[in-house]
């Protein structure tokens, strides 16, 4: 088993394991190995299954002895963010009170979804306390770091996706994105992550957070992992009441169009202000890459970024009144507070917060009527120093928790997809992600650019070396 195919993409896994160049056992061995080696210093995972993802290797295994036709992931690791339901597993969501629950006695859709195309589930993942996180630093199981420099942050609150993928330990691994979830521990690890439209995806079998803004969706090394995976997940379930009846639009055999012949614009005025010089810097060499010399705004962002946050605290705060009374001292003090905070908000903010939404995405589709796709920074600085508490931007000093998704935070706010797309700059040990925006359910136009940049250099995901 090579330390190469480890480090490849789960589609090359499959291939071979398809081929009969490997057995799918020699991968999952290979895995298990490696996590036991690594995890100690990444803090990514938080529950393995090792008995599981043995054994369904050697049915992998057994079923292309028989001939068997073999799913497009055959064989291929993955991991979820301990919010998803795993047969046997309490459901942590990051928390110390949900280690009581009893073990789920099924596994969430997506979960499903993935194995029926193959692939394997290896463990749960580390992550921010009920996912109102930033950091990727929990207070219960310590904090995911970030593989390309053990001392600063993975970003959260997905950082044990973030840690895993960016680590070499699993090629894909699920994550969940409320307000930048996915796209701030791919900015900060160097990976691609993809945020599907609001509602494409089902989030049957998972522990929400706020149910109006929570979305899932993969991390991967590579675009075609990602198109690979989110294929496999899409299709409708009735387990998901506010998933939307859209049809499945497979990207995977569209993302190699790259992006020839699309409108593409950067973001300008709200979304090139408040950052560090690093995260215009990475906007600005995507344009060059993709010839995208046009400026565009979309009126209203701050805004927007305000009443996520008011969705956010009141919604979260509705969820957990219960726990909040009777075990309060059993949260991170960090999540408690603002959970708290948000219950004491009058109802009638959210209600035009909610209101608002309607005005904003109207701004976005007309501003989708004069282009394809949107760039802007995925972040606001490079992953700072694990337990730091404030940064500088715009001369302002900043609680990091509350500010890492200064850019994620309005995209999320009206549900559009999104691939975070790493960049890396010569002379530096740590990356910083550019978000590819794509109106909704084009899922495969932000593919399609995240591809082209990845063929040119542009973004890439390498394993951090360890």
């Amino acid at each position: 088993m090579s330390e190469g195919l480890l480090d490849g993409s789960a589609e090359t896994i499959a291939a071979a394991v398809r081929a009969g160049e490997v057995c799918a056992r020699a991968v999952i061995e290979a895995t298990l190995a490696r996590i036991a080696e690594r995890n100690g210093k990444l803090g990514a995972f938080t529950d393995i299954t090792a008995a599981r993802a043995l054994a369904r290797a050697e049915a992998l295994d057994a079923a292309r002895a028989r001939g068997e036709t073999l799913g497009p992931l055959a064989g291929a690791p993955f991991a979820v963010k301990n919010l998803f339901d795993v047969k046997g597993l309490s459901t942590r969501a990051g928390s110390r009170i949900n280690r009581e629950r009893a073990p789920a006695d099924d596994d969430a859709t997506l979960v499903k979804r993935l194995e029926a195309a193959g692939a394997i589930l290896v463990g749960a993942l580390n992550m921010g306390e009920y996912a109102y996180d930033f950091t990727g630093e929990n207070a219960h199981d310590g904090p995911a770091r970030n593989p390309h420099d053990l001392g600063h942050m993975t970003g959260g609150s997905s950082g044990g996706s973030g840690a895993a993928v960016a680590g070499g330990l699993t090629p894909i691994a699920l994550g969940s994105d409320t307000n930048g979830s996915i796209r701030v521990p791919a900015s900060f690890c160097g990976l691609f992550g993809l945020k599907p439209t609001y509602g494409r995806l089902s989030r049957a079998g998972t522990f929400p957070f706020v149910a109006s803004l929570d979305h899932l969706g993969p991390f991967a090394r590579s675009a075609g992992d990602l198109a690979a995976s989110f294929d496999a997940m899409q299709g409708a379930d009735s387990g998901d009441a506010a998933q939307s009846p859209m049809p499945v639009l497979p990207t995977r055999g569209l993302v190699e169009q790259g992006a020839k012949g699309l409108r593409i614009a950067k973001l300008g005025g709200y979304f090139a202000r408040g950052g560090e010089p690093a995260a215009f810097e990475a906007v600005e060499r995507v344009a060059k890459a993709l010839k995208a010399e046009r400026t565009v705004e979309l009126p209203g962002a701050e805004i927007a970024r305000a009443a996520a946050y008011l969705i956010t605290m009141t919604e979260g705060a509705a969820l957990h009144l219960d726990r909040l009374r009777e075990r309060a001292d059993d949260y991170d003090p960090d999540v408690r507070d603002r959970l708290i905070a948000g219950a004491m908000l009058p109802g009638v903010w959210s209600v035009r917060a909610q209101k608002y939404r309607r005005l904003f995405r109207d701004e976005a589709l007309e501003l989708f009527g004069q282009v394809d796709v949107l760039l802007a920074p995925a972040t606001p600085c490079r992953a700072p120093v694990s337990g730091q508490k404030t940064f500088v931007l715009d001369g302002k000093e900043m609680l990091v928790r509350a500010h890492i998704g200064l850019f994620t935070q309005p995209i999320s706010f009206i549900g559009l997809p999104v691939v975070a797309a790493p960049v890396w700059s010569a002379g530096e040990t740590l990356p910083i992600g550019v978000q590819v925006i794509a109106p909704a359910w084009r899922e495969d136009l932000a593919l399609r650019v995240a591809r082209q940049l990845e063929r040119e250099g542009v973004a890439r995901a390498p394993v951090a070396r360890l």
